[in-house]
């Protein structure tokens, strides 16, 4: 989801000291249970939004706080979490990082014995605190572990396992969380088996990690480059891009279930609608399986035919899951093709794909905006398959050419991710005022800018260094 931020270009700021045909199997499979666990952790917000709104009986701009609250402590976070992953090291920084969300996780049973939207909030503000922490120390040990020329690969991998939790934690959300209680003692309870549930996990991940041989990977130090990485145009206008598309991605994320229980749109109850909130996560996951094959170099055309064939079977097998509807799936199928089709005109360009995948985006959000019923529902939900290489391409052209300035650069798209937290606030204040439907034209001017940025933004406009 929406927060596993890192690129193959981190991998250059560590030193070669690992030998590229050593085994580091094992390795990568504990650290990829971390990106399926923050991944959960961080969708299961799109279920506690709706949730907690009608516990505490909220307006929309009250409700978007959670994501202010979680995704301002990546703002917040981010440089002590660096600071500390530094002066202890990788692995003990993921033992830490697991802690801390555990303890986040924990919170959320005082707070569901207090009815008290305040600990929730402080909840969710170390849970994300402990997932900060867990990026900085994660994202760099993949890239690291193995050769540089297939660290892009690693992380596409981990990636894909971060979007699984993301497609399975609303389902799990939906069935254990959301509930028809009216007393609030029991409606506020329903959170307490999931999040303790979670924190065991958490603290049982932390103690394998605390015993498991990793190698031992040390930072190398750095000369600090000369000028500044603002200088450069293609790179803050790619911050402004990474600002608007997490604050996009997440704001629909947020607000589906409340836009799918509008009579005008699909009535649905939120258990119902907690399951097309999964197909949007389960979207990016089916898009980043196709960015994945199309970025592989695969050169035999049949074994890229038969993989494009495996992630499409697998999409329509996920919509009938959901749905339980064959025409559903069917009708799910075709933005996939879609989806399929707009890689395969990016001809493996990231600025045209990009602005291919943009294009659509606004084209989907524009037609939920005008219509309504489920040719409103529809669109809104197929965003996720667009949405899945948008983070990683931003990223990627956004430091092409920053050279010995490209650690500043680095940290400066990383610190845009606040956009998740400042956006979905903005959209909750719209959706008071002028009514949900409305509040998505929000999330247009956010992919309107990534059309930009995609076609000209992301250009050089002054001489590069060398790297």
């Amino acid at each position: 989801m929406t927060a596993n931020r890192t690129t193959a270009t981190e991998s250059k700021n560590f030193s070669g000291a690992l030998r590229p045909k050593s085994n580091y199997t094992s390795a990568l499979v504990l650290l990829t249970s971390l990106f399926f666990m923050w991944g959960f952790i961080t969708c299961l917000n799109d279920i506690l939004i709706p949730h907690l709104k009608g516990l505490f009986d909220l307006n929309y701009t009250k409700t978007m706080l959670i994501q202010f609250t979680f995704f301002g402590a990546y703002a917040l976070m981010s440089i002590p979490a660096g600071w500390i992953v530094g002066k202890i090291g990788y692995k003990k920084g993921i033992v830490l990082g697991l802690s801390v969300t555990g303890v986040g996780a924990l919170m959320f049973y005082p707070a569901s014995m207090m009815i008290s939207y305040g600990v929730f909030l402080t909840g969710f503000f170390i849970l994300a605190t402990g997932i900060t922490i867990l990026q900085v120390a994660a994202n760099p040990f993949v890239a690291i572990l193995g050769a540089p020329e297939t660290a892009s690969g690693r992380l596409n991998m981990t990636q894909a396992f971060n979007s699984l939790g993301t497609t399975i934690a609303p389902i799990f959300g939906g069935l254990l969380i959301l509930s028809n209680h009216t007393v609030a003692a029991e409606k506020a309870a329903t959170v307490q088996i999931p999040y303790i549930g979670i924190a065991i996990a958490l603290f049982l991940i932390a103690v394998v990690f605390a015993f498991a041989k990793l190698p031992n990977i040390k930072a190398e130090s750095q000369q600090k480059a000369a000028g500044s990485a603002w200088k450069y145009p293609h790179l803050v206008l790619g911050a402004i891009a990474i600002f608007l598309y997490v604050g996009g991605e997440v704001s629909i994320g947020s607000f589906l279930i409340s836009f799918f229980k509008e009579h005008d749109i699909a009535g649905l109850v939120e258990t119902e609608g907690a399951k097309y909130v999964a197909m949007y996560w389960g979207g990016a996951m089916i898009g980043r399986f196709f960015g994945a094959i199309s970025l592989t170099g695969i050169k035999k055309q049949n074994t890229r035919f038969i993989l494009y064939a495996v992630t499409m079977v697998f999409a329509f097998f996920l919509a009938w899951y959901l749905t339980k509807e064959t025409t559903l799936a069917a009708l799910f199928l075709i933005f996939v093709i879609i989806n399929l089709a707009g890689f395969l005109l990016g001809k493996n360009k990231p600025g045209r794909t990009l602005s291919i995948m943009a294009g659509i985006v606004v084209v989907l959000v524009t037609i939920t905006v005008i219509s309504s019923g489920k040719f409103a529902m529809w669109p809104i939900i197929a965003v996720g398959l667009f949405n899945s290489i948008m983070f990683p391409t931003i990223f990627t052209l956004a430091i092409d050419g920053l050279g010995k300035n490209t650690s500043q650069g680095s940290g400066i798209l990383c610190m845009a991710i606040v956009g998740g937290a400042l956006i979905p606030l903005l959209m909750g204040v719209m959706a008071d005022n002028f009514g949900i439907h409305h509040s998505f034209l929000i999330t247009l001017v956010c992919y309107l800018y990534i059309l930009f940025y995609g076609i000209r933004g992301y250009k050089h406009q002054i001489k590069t260094e060398n790297i």
